[in-house]
């Protein structure tokens, strides 16, 4: 039985094990990872027993916008509805929030969440500044 948690339970190794078991660059900077996680607003997280198997984290500013930054399932643990359950655990937790907003890295993965009751924004563009040289 998957349980899930908000405690920030999970150490260094097991956060980089989780990031790339789905091959995400971000798996490559387990310091830096692991502290974004620990100041992140919401982390959610999900076990089979001591495995970390499942996360999904967000960024809020306490009262009108929560962005849900991304949300991940070990390989051998997909298809079964853990990624449903920490997105429904994040809609419960932010529902007096304004917006929920997510920005799927990839517009494959759109249809992902409008399965959740997301909606394409009708004239935004995701827009970044990636620094990825500047590693530790």
């Amino acid at each position: 039985m998957i349980a899930y948690t908000e405690d920030k339970i999970f150490n260094q190794e097991q956060v980089q094990q989780l990031f790339l078991s789905v091959n995400w660059i971000s798996g490559q900077y387990p310091k830096r990872l692991y502290k974004a996680l620990m100041h992140s607003s919401t982390v959610i997280t999900a076990w089979d027993n001591d495995q970390l198997v499942g996360l999904i984290r967000v960024l809020d500013d306490s009262e009108m916008v929560a962005y849900v930054h991304y949300v991940l399932v070990h390989p051998s643990y997909q298809g079964q509805g853990i990624a449903s359950h920490l997105i429904q655990l994040v809609k419960d937790k932010y529902k007096d929030y304004l917006y929920i907003e997510v920005m799927p890295e990839e517009s494959k993965n759109a249809s992902f969440y409008q399965k959740y009751g997301f909606e394409l924004m009708s004239d935004g563009v995701a827009m970044q500044i990636c620094n990825f040289n500047n590693k530790e």
